[in-house]
């Protein structure tokens, strides 16, 4: 069977508990109406029993040839600088089951199959969230969320929420705490910003996407153990995290018992500039583990006359962060967002890139201008830093979760993106994506490489 027909006879098969669905998801009016409490009377909603939808994603990249002063090294990571295309696809199935008035459980198998841009490493702000650190090339199946969600209602306003992917139709009151246990990803919770966010509905780059400075629990796909409270007070939201790291740095797998952790608190205030929504968030996060010094690695490397090697000197420590997440409305249909992150830089990268600081602004527009609302187009550029420590890692052939070609002659990592995304119909989207990565993997001697992309999304 040919690729494209294989996945389309996986969303056939995908799709098929919705042809049979007993309680349909609400219609389109439906969601109109409960996105005003007001209008209707959320406080007398009925809950949603069930649900079930589905989506699925293609993201296709290529780049063209570009500098590189050296050839490629065996077995270090580098961004390829010949001509390449690779795509990924990957089929999700959501489902929510009501155990409680207030307790929710959801569950999301998921078929993947594909690979990022030279295998995903080389460039530390990679530049697609759809890619994971490991690729296949044949279809295989992942259970990458499977968690309970509970609420307290703590008084205010009745608000209404409408069914969508991981979240029941229902209500809840303004002024709230929410409970989430099991499998997902840490930054469902953290770290989210509504314009640059979602791989499969805006951006694509990894720095864009998630703070860079921040090295949040992750297996390789992005997902751990853990628990999260969110406390909601007026315009101000409190959340607390704690999760397990990967079993080591890098890992397709991550712990169970809790010995290595992160811990992450994020404290958010909503605000207005006249009729301008906007929010700032601070995070803070500790991991705590069995990690190697930079330094300690490449002490190792001069003592046996050897590349460093994090492997070898791996110790119980920790290493902790902040980022600063802000998003604000310009006008009705422009916004602004920015986020700057960092860490200590002095160990190695546990979970997610080698970045150790992280600077991002960009802005997002609907094409309403255009008499295209539903279109939004994009631009972000990101400038990524890596520690004295991590540089003289690299420059001395070290290798990381994402990047070590070997040698580094150092410069910051640029990257500017643009997208736009073109909304078909209630259920397709096509978005062009361009991204331009100076010194990819801090690398002066390499680089520019032009990135051209291209996203089917497919929604029920």
């Amino acid at each position: 069977m040919k690729p494209a027909s294989l996945w389309l006879a996986l969303v056939a098969c995908l799709l098929a508990p919705l042809v049979n669905a007993k309680e349909p998801l609400p219609s389109e009016g439906q969601h109109e109406t409960q996105q005003n409490p007001e209008a209707s009377g959320a406080e007398s909603l009925e809950p949603e029993r069930w649900n079930v939808s589905t989506q699925y994603t293609n993201v296709t990249q290529a780049n063209g040839r570009f500098k590189s002063t050296r050839p490629l090294i065996e077995g270090k990571k580098t961004f390829l600088s010949t001509p390449q295309r690779e795509s990924t696809n990957d089929v999700t199935l959501f489902i929510g089951v009501r155990l409680a008035p207030e307790t929710e459980f959801y569950i999301n198998p998921e078929i993947d199959q594909g690979f990022g841009l030279s295998n995903a490493v080389g460039i530390a702000g990679f530049p697609s969230g759809t890619a994971y650190k490991l690729g296949e090339a044949n279809p295989y199946f992942k259970m990458q969320r499977a968690f309970v969600r509970h609420t307290v209602n703590l008084g205010g306003e009745w608000q209404a929420l409408e069914s969508d992917a991981n979240q029941l139709a229902g209500k809840r009151t303004s002024d709230n705490l929410i409970f989430t246990l099991g499998k997902f990803s840490v930054v469902d919770i953290f770290d989210a910003n509504r314009y640059a966010h979602d791989p499969r509905g805006d951006f694509l780059n990894w720095a864009v996407l998630d703070s860079g400075g921040f090295d949040y629990a992750a297996d390789a796909w992005g997902f751990t153990l853990g628990a999260a409270l969110e406390w909601t007070q007026g315009p101000w939201t409190w959340r607390n995290g704690f999760f397990n790291l990967s079993k080591e740095p890098g890992s397709t797998e991550f712990g169970t018992d809790f010995k290595q952790y992160e811990i992450v608190s994020e404290l958010e205030h909503r605000h207005g500039l006249g009729e301008r929504a906007g929010s700032v968030k601070f995070l803070g996060y500790y991991n705590r583990g069995d990690m190697a010094s930079y330094a300690d690695a490449v002490k190792w490397g001069l003592k046996n006359s050897s590349a460093p090697d994090v492997g070898a000197v791996r110790k119980r420590s920790s290493q902790s962060g902040a980022a600063l997440v802000i998003e604000q409305e310009l006008t009705p249909s422009l916004a602004l967002f920015a986020r700057a992150s960092a860490n200590s830089g002095k160990k190695e990268t546990f979970d997610f890139t080698e970045i150790t600081r992280s600077w991002v602004l960009g802005l997002s527009q609907n094409g309403g201008a255009w008499e295209r609302a539903q279109d939004t187009l994009g631009l972000a550029l990101v400038r990524n830093e890596l520690s004295q420590e991590g540089q003289s890692y690299f420059a001395n052939g070290g290798v990381g979760v994402l990047i070590g070609e070997g040698y580094l002659p150092y410069a910051p990592e640029g990257i500017l993106e643009t997208y736009y995304q073109w909304q078909v119909n209630k259920w397709l989207a096509l978005a062009l994506n361009y991204q331009r990565v100076t010194h990819p993997g801090y690398n002066a001697q390499r680089g520019p490489v032009n990135i051209g992309g291209l996203r089917v999304h497919v929604e029920f």
